[in-house]
């Protein structure tokens, strides 16, 4: 069996988790762990294939000024806010 080595505080949080009955054992909630983080990879993948996806068909921004990028930010998150109702 892999042997794996914590720090003091990763241990006592992982023993309070098997304490607490969210867990049967410090193997399960290793395992919860290393689920969490592949679900987390995956989704990360997902998240940059979408974006090359983008840039390879033409839905890209430019900007010649880091003002110019933060006001279309702004601009966009208005618009957001009055199509779901949530602005001030």
């Amino acid at each position: 069996m892999t042997e794996i080595h914590l720090s003091e505080e990763d241990r006592a949080f992982i023993e309070e988790q098997v304490k607490d009955g969210r867990y049967t054992d410090v193997s399960e909630a290793v395992m919860a762990g290393i689920r969490l983080l592949k679900r987390h990879n995956t989704s990360l993948q997902q998240l940059i294939q979408a974006g090359l996806d983008d840039v390879e068909a033409g839905r890209v921004h430019s900007y010649d000024t880091a003002e110019e990028f933060l006001a279309d930010i702004e601009r966009l998150s208005n618009e957001r806010k009055l199509k779901t109702g949530t602005g001030h």
